[in-house]
């Protein structure tokens, strides 16, 4: 390629021949030229109008999908706290109840006389055992609520069994209560016994419709079963009397008392002390004249004292 230069104010002209790269060195910047251009002019563009659109458009679905989890954590955070009001309110209820079984528990411990510190209700149970090498399943834990659910169910089968229990042993105590063992007194012996006897101030043969227990002088008198006294105060012949009715057709006498500890009305326990032994009345001596009665019927006492308690 052959190149000529004509100069404006001379009129003169220069000539010049290109080889084959300079030529093709030319024809690039010449083809090139118009493209950097358009490049150039593109990005300014984009560091003007285009940059602030695209950048307007992105901040704004940011924002969007802020809000959007903003929203949802908000609704998790009020289910978390209905679900936790939830559980404590369950866990107090659960509470309550343990307490309540605890206090059962005590209960039937008295009311079935175990020895006390057998049953702790306040201390967990003892375990243990030695280590064993086997390995289970992984453990995997199960959802809180579901094992509150499964902890009152629990509780509520073992209240229901407790309280059975509960009415059981206490029905088993009345009918012990009431159940006639023993002897009237905790000290003495057997001076005079039921049946046919010579009577001690006439010297004829006589009917003694009870047993007599003789002892000291002030000596406490006994009740051989719970009920509830229906006379408390002299009769003719028996001095003082205390009479117990025990209910189910039974009922007991205990006579010749120096001194009455009870009144008409009063409920007593089995064992307790109604009155202190003496000698008022028909009687030669401290005693007490202890009879049965059965239906109205008086029975031998014997068959009541020498029976095993309940």
């Amino acid at each position: 390629m052959k190149v000529i230069l004509v100069s404006q104010r001379h009129g003169s002209t220069r000539s010049f021949t290109l080889g084959g790269w300079t030529r093709a060195l030319v024809s690039v910047c010449l083809l090139g030229l118009p493209a950097g251009v358009g490049v150039m002019a593109g990005l300014e563009w984009a560091k003007g109008e285009g940059a602030d659109l695209f950048n307007a458009e992105a901040a704004g679905a940011w924002r969007d999908d802020l809000s959007d989890q903003r929203e949802k954590i908000e609704l998790t955070r009020q289910q978390a706290e209905q679900q936790l009001a939830a559980i404590t309110l369950r866990v107090a209820e659960l509470q309550a109840r343990l307490v309540r079984l605890d206090a059962l528990g005590e209960r039937l411990t008295s009311i079935a006389k175990l020895d006390s510190g057998e049953f702790d209700f306040s201390q967990p149970p003892a375990l243990g055992g030695p280590e064993s090498a086997a390995l289970g399943d992984a453990y995997q834990a199960p959802e809180f609520v579901d094992v509150i659910d499964q902890l009152t169910a629990q509780i509520a089968n073992r209240e229901q069994q407790l309280e059975i229990l509960e009415t059981l042993l206490a029905k088993r105590k009345l009918e012990n209560d009431v159940f006639l063992a023993g002897r009237p007194v905790s000290k003495g012996w057997m001076s005079s016994r039921f049946g046919r006897r010579t009577d001690p101030f006439t010297g004829r043969v006589a009917w003694h419709s009870g047993v007599d227990f003789a002892g000291k002088m002030g000596s406490d008198i006994i009740s051989v079963a719970a009920g509830v006294v229906t006379w408390a105060s002299q009769r003719q012949g028996y001095g003082y009397l205390v009479e117990i009715n025990h209910g189910n057709g039974f009922s007991t006498r205990y006579a010749h008392n120096s001194e009455l500890k009870v009144k008409v009305g009063d409920i007593v326990k089995k064992g307790q002390v109604i009155a202190l032994m003496g000698t008022s009345g028909r009687s030669t001596g401290p005693h007490v004249h202890f009879e049965v009665y059965k239906h109205g019927r008086a029975v031998d006492p014997a068959a009541y004292i020498h029976r095993a308690a309940r």
